[in-house]
């Protein structure tokens, strides 16, 4: 429990200097944290729905809803019919989503590369050697997720 004390508020503070610095720097207007998640994940997943997104996020069917309208209404998603249920949809990132996250995507190196300059070669060494960890963890916390929640 220890460990988990101490590591989770950094995590939180990391992912937290990326959402608010990677629109900006990147020359993007700042993404709410839900649009960020909603579009990171339709890029990742392209032609997936509303009820598993919502569910793989964690997420009220309605808020994700509510986020891809927004979404589709800035030109970064574009719905399409499903075309095994004519009912549901499938949602697709558009070019506009495709080049703004590589964007912000390549503002975060540089976010990262210029604060990594400033530590010392071991502390390099064991952020690099801890990304593996940090993938399983991630991976781990989203097989643990049961619940949807906002």
């Amino acid at each position: 429990m220890r460990e988990a004390r101490d590591l989770t508020p950094t995590l939180h503070a990391l992912g937290r200097v990326l959402r608010l610095r990677g629109s900006i720097e990147a020359g993007l207007p700042p993404l709410p944290l839900a649009d960020l998640e909603v579009l990171r994940q339709v890029l990742d997943s392209p032609g997936v729905g509303v009820g598993s997104l919502a569910q793989e996020l964690g997420m009220h069917a309605s808020n994700v809803s509510t986020t891809v309208r927004g979404l589709v209404a800035q030109g970064l998603i574009r719905r399409q019919p499903d075309p095994h249920d004519r009912r549901a949809v499938q949602l697709f990132p558009t070019m506009a989503a495709t080049q703004g996250m590589a964007m912000i995507e390549q503002a975060w190196a540089e976010i990262f590369a210029d604060s990594l300059a400033t530590l010392s070669r071991d502390e390099r060494a064991a952020l690099s050697a801890a990304a593996p960890a940090l993938r399983a963890l991630a991976s781990a916390l989203r097989a643990q997720r049961s619940t949807p929640h906002e």
